[in-house]
């Protein structure tokens, strides 16, 4: 066979490869190369979406790193839900997870009772929230009253507003919890039996029967939870206008992060640059630490494969 008959061969077996990717490349580029790519531009440029936009240099990185008053309260608590929250989400589901798993009798009901808190608007879910831990008026504290606990002040309390969007997270676990189910039933059952006959405990089969077999389900969980809540936006935004009582009408600027930034998010910033302020470059800047981060945070996550998570391994 000549050298042109292979190069033409090569040739044509390339077109097609690109023409059979070609729908993945066309949706790369447009959908995530581009704007990535665009975000770095407008990073470096002052844009306010109505005039072109001008060089400024790293202007809008110093300003959010070093001037930019909410950009390191957002970051820290921005990185305390994500340790926190996605933590006892993970460990919550699972928990309810094993638990519907064993229930003999019911187990429909419980996993319809479970998995319905899930399937509320977000909007809605955290008005209610809101109006149950209400200090004053809400029914959480009167009962926690009424048997001589603490009244915390929840979403009006800057301690306390973080615990309270994670009781928001743990209500809604139905998600998480069909997933484990899933994963939980398909363990072999010929485990557990030969664990048992070998005297293994409760305790023992969970480490090194269960876990190690749901060990991609319980990845699969921490990754995404890690990316969903790097978009934490709805529920504290929502939370912090509630519990502040402000009533935002036309002209009005609602400053997010109710009380004391204490619900301030990275993603809440992103808006409040780019379409509240005008200040398109700032808020780039902002969205690409919250890429960086989420990139990290999944590297590290899928490098260790876990590192909890396969303890029953070890």
């Amino acid at each position: 066979m000549s050298t042109y008959t292979l190069r033409a061969k090569h040739r044509r077996s390339t077109l097609r490869t690109l023409a059979f990717l070609s729908p993945w490349l066309i949706g790369f580029t447009v959908f995530f190369a581009y704007p990535l790519l665009s975000t770095v531009y407008f990073s470096f440029m002052h844009y306010d979406g109505f005039k072109p936009p001008s060089w400024t240099g790293t202007k809008n990185w110093t300003y959010v790193f070093a001037h930019y008053p909410m950009f390191w309260p957002a970051l820290r608590n921005t990185l305390w839900l994500v340790a926190i929250m996605v933590t006892l989400r993970v460990a919550f589901g699972l928990g309810v997870g094993l638990l519907i798993t064993k229930i003999k009798t019911g187990t429909g009901v419980f996993r319809t009772l479970f998995y319905l808190p899930y399937l509320a608007p977000p909007v809605a879910a955290t008005m209610a929230f809101a109006f149950l831990l209400n200090p004053g008026t809400g029914p959480v504290n009167s009962l926690l009253g009424s048997i001589g606990l603490p009244t915390p002040g929840w979403f009006n309390d800057p301690t306390w507003s973080k615990p309270a969007l994670t009781l928001l997270a743990l209500w809604g676990i139905g998600d998480l919890m069909v997933i484990f189910m899933a994963a939980l039933l398909d363990v072999p059952k010929e485990q557990y039996e030969a664990a048992e006959l070998d005297g293994a405990t409760p305790w023992q089969r969970f480490r090194y029967v269960t876990l190690p077999n749901i060990s991609p389900i319980v990845m699969f969980a921490v990754v995404t939870g890690v990316i969903q809540t790097m978009q934490y936006y709805t529920q504290p935004l929502i939370a912090g206008k509630v519990a502040s009582g402000v009533i935002q009408g036309a002209g009005t600027l609602f400053e997010p992060g109710y009380p004391d930034k204490s619900t301030l998010t990275l993603p809440q910033l992103v808006y409040n640059l780019g379409f509240q302020r005008f200040d398109y470059g700032s808020a780039c800047v902002v969205a690409l630490v919250l890429f960086a981060l989420s990139m990290a945070f999944t590297a590290l996550l899928m490098r260790r494969k876990g590192g909890l998570i396969n303890a029953g391994d070890r």
